[in-house]
């Protein structure tokens, strides 16, 4: 009777001690996970620091994380979706506005007689546009993704210089500052355009449906969709 009892009282102590162990393991493993976490980060401020887009007042701004051990393919890749869907962003806060202004190209949409001028603009225009219209978007798309918008000559020299010997406005002009400083331009104001077509959708969406509704907070309202 007392082997048992000794023996049960071992197994609550080895139980006990091995349940201690793990504990202080997880505890003193959190601190090393985030000191390591943290080294990670620094190494990619260290690493992206100085490449274009890391400019003041933030500099280099990676609170997700997503180049920690990251090499030059993974930041390239990232740098290369930031560009593109910044240029998509920035025509489209261009588009909504020429829209938005009643701006409409002549003649019509579909064969059926559905004017460009009748499609109101903003979501509510994407969704009454005829099939044969969302057609001719998807098509023209296509060919600026496939035959256009990319470097067709393979003489680019950045992620995202898309050269098509077509198009160039001068860059080969230009001094390798200023080359610097338009990039850093473009990608600022891709930026600016992604949160701003992003703020454009939700106003439109909340119960006012007008996108421009800071606009009437500084007395300039905008009629959006007025008589349409």
């Amino acid at each position: 009777m007392i082997s048992k009892s000794i023996a049960t009282l071992g197994l609550a102590a080895c139980i006990a001690a091995v349940q201690q162990a793990s504990t202080v393991h997880a505890f003193s493993c959190e601190p090393s996970q985030r000191a390591g976490r943290s080294l990670r980060s620094k190494l990619a401020a260290t690493t992206f620091e100085n490449e274009i887009g890391a400019q003041p007042p933030i500099g280099f701004f990676d609170p997700l994380g997503l180049l920690e051990e990251a090499d030059d393919a993974r930041f390239n890749r990232l740098r290369y979706v930031e560009i593109k869907h910044g240029r998509i962003a920035m025509l489209a806060v261009v588009g909504h506005m020429i829209t938005a202004a009643n701006v409409r190209l002549p003649g019509d949409i579909d064969l059926h007689g559905t004017s460009f001028a009748s499609i109101p603009a903003g979501i509510e225009g994407l969704l009454q546009v005829p099939s044969l219209g969302l057609l001719q978007l998807f098509l023209f798309v296509g060919i600026l993704e496939l035959a256009v918008m990319k470097d067709v000559t393979g003489t680019g020299e950045f992620v995202g210089d898309f050269r098509n010997g077509f198009i160039d406005f001068g860059w080969d002009v230009f001094s390798p500052e200023e080359k610097e400083r338009k990039r850093g331009v473009e990608l600022n104001n891709g930026r600016a355009a992604m949160m701003g077509i992003l703020a454009m959708m939700v106003h439109e969406m909340l119960p006012s449906h007008d996108p421009y509704m800071i606009n009437a907070l500084i007395g300039k309202p905008v009629e959006f969709n007025a008589g349409i």
